[in-house]
């Protein structure tokens, strides 16, 4: 069942971003991509738009964040629902890859009005993010407790690093 709710044009503007790589950025333009951001319901429940102050840049790792999947992972609310990206840097064993992610976060204890209706959003903003190859729900911290489980998302076995760091 669809919700009615409509994904606002900076949304799409985002993801665009995160999902085209400029071969010829500079400096200034890597550090502001972004590495992860949430995106959440309005307040009057009609439109999907940023999770302001919700995101971690690529100009943040190694400075302010040390460790990007846990950083991301702190971001999320423990008593409410989220959709986010996630741009996931890692390597398998014959070569480095970067794919974004796509994760709807669903906590168990997040109130049932706000779980049915962003499950019931949640098309809306997918047919949006044309080119997602991974997609994962998420129902609580310990089903993302560890970067491995991310990387079993992501290539199964074959991934032997993930953001730099081995499995």
């Amino acid at each position: 069942m669809a919700s009615g709710v409509k994904v606002t044009d900076e949304v799409i503007a985002v993801f665009n971003d995160m999902k085209v790589r400029k071969a010829q950025a500079n400096e200034e333009e890597k550090k502001k991509r972004k590495k992860a951001i949430l995106f959440c319901l309005s307040k009057d429940l009609k439109n999907i738009v940023l999770d302001e102050g919700h995101e971690i840049l690529q100009g943040d790792l190694g400075v302010t964040v040390k460790d990007p999947y846990q950083h991301f992972v702190s971001m999320l609310p423990p008593d409410d629902c989220r959709y986010a990206l996630y741009d996931a840097t890692y390597e398998t064993k014959e070569t480095k890859k970067e794919d974004l992610v796509f994760i709807f976060w669903a906590p168990d204890n997040a109130p049932l009005k706000s779980k049915m209706i962003y499950a019931s959003s949640k098309d809306a903003i997918k047919r949006k993010f044309e080119g997602i190859k991974h997609e994962w729900q998420v129902n609580g911290l310990e089903d993302l407790k560890d970067r491995a489980t991310l990387a079993q998302r992501l290539g199964g076995g074959s991934v032997v690093t993930l953001e730099g760091s081995p499995l």
